[in-house]
């Protein structure tokens, strides 16, 4: 829309120029008179005279050239005027910017224009180009702590102007709005904030700290369409005094946590030394127990054996000499005893007719 009515301003003011230069030009040289380019086409000789017999009036090169300046340098003026206007009349607004039209240094704040080429009206129209993409300002705030300590904050703000309400920004507030708005909210809001904690709590709950700045600048800077992005705590800086006295705390929560580790392993390396102690305690009653059952075993098989062979030598007397037998290695004994009926026995053990016969004698 606006480009149309620039366009229509353009082509009107060319007219109205066109015809004032008309005017000029008609007074200069006249209604009547006749053309300088009239008879370009007669050939007259020097000297010639009409049939009437008057002598003929040369055409000279020099009133030729002054009636072809004549129209020349209104044609150069009209043509200067046509680039000038067009010069003014169009307008380009950058990448990442928003065009504030003016006219006659009045805001229009029904439009602010995108980014392109724009036709505007010459001579009434302005276009200022405002930036609308994300801006950083760092802002170093000096506030007191619930506790009433000292606290030097320094915050990064990242923001951005509304492009459809750029225009209203510049009306209200300028190119100076960051000075304005910006910096008195960051630093009023981080003052808030900061009293509402303990200078620890400043450090332990960071992130709440800055939830809650970030959502007071948001609220301040919304009513001159400024939106905010991100804001970061950079740092946060205390007194000396209050810094010393944090190190001592912490070097001391530092040596009761080591000292707590070192009561800790202690107690594991006990545990794990009873656990040990006990361990081998149950093996070796295990053991014992085993070795044990192993002897009541044997001892019960021993028992066992010898009870078959007792009953084996009651019931055969053979079997002895089948043990023997089993037992003897092949080899005659070096010390022979005398015995009866010529016999070498190398081991003698009574039989039951031997008993019997012992008994008989008796």
């Amino acid at each position: 829309m606006v480009e149309i009515s620039a366009i229509i301003g353009i082509v009107f003011t060319i007219i109205i120029i066109g015809y004032l230069a008309y005017q000029i030009y008609k007074r200069r040289y006249g209604v009547g008179q006749k053309s300088p380019f009239s008879g370009f086409g007669r050939q007259y000789s020097r000297g010639g005279v009409t049939p009437e017999g008057e002598p003929l009036e040369s055409y000279s090169s020099s009133g030729y050239n002054k009636s072809l300046f004549r129209v020349i340098i209104p044609a150069v003026i009209g043509l200067i005027i046509v680039i000038v206007l067009i010069t003014a009349s169009v307008k380009t607004v950058d990448a990442g910017h928003r065009g504030v039209l003016l006219h006659f240094g009045a805001v229009d704040t029904a439009i602010s224009l995108e980014e392109g080429l724009h036709f505007v009206v010459p001579f009434r129209d302005q276009v200022i180009p405002i930036e609308v993409r994300t801006q950083k300002v760092v802002v170093s705030s000096t506030s007191a702590s619930k506790d009433l300590q000292e606290v030097s904050t320094e915050v990064a703000l990242n923001f951005h102007i509304r492009p459809e309400a750029a225009q209203l920004l510049y009306r209200q507030l300028g190119f100076d709005f960051d000075n304005r708005v910006i910096l008195p909210a960051i630093q009023e809001s981080v003052k808030q904030v900061t009293a509402r904690f303990n200078a620890e709590e400043l450090i332990t709950k960071r992130e709440t700290v800055k939830n809650q700045i970030e959502q007071q600048i948001q609220a301040r800077l919304a009513n001159y369409n400024i939106v905010l992005e991100t804001l970061s705590i950079t740092e946060f800086r205390f007194s000396t005094q209050f810094t010393k006295a944090i190190e001592a705390k912490v070097e001391a929560q530092q040596r009761a946590l080591q000292a707590q580790n070192e009561l800790l392993r202690i107690k594991i390396e006990a545990n794990q030394t009873e656990a040990k102690a006990i361990g081998e305690q149950r093996a070796a009653i295990a053991q014992a127990n085993g070795l044990k059952q192993a002897n009541v075993l044997k001892a019960e098989g021993e028992s066992a054996a010898i009870n078959i062979i007792d009953q084996q030598l009651k019931e055969s007397p053979t079997y002895l000499e089948w043990l023997k037998a089993q037992r003897w290695d092949g080899q005659l004994p070096l010390v022979l005893g005398g015995g009866g009926q010529g016999a070498t026995p190398f081991i003698e053990i009574p039989t039951s007719r031997s008993q019997s016969n012992s008994t008989g004698a008796g």
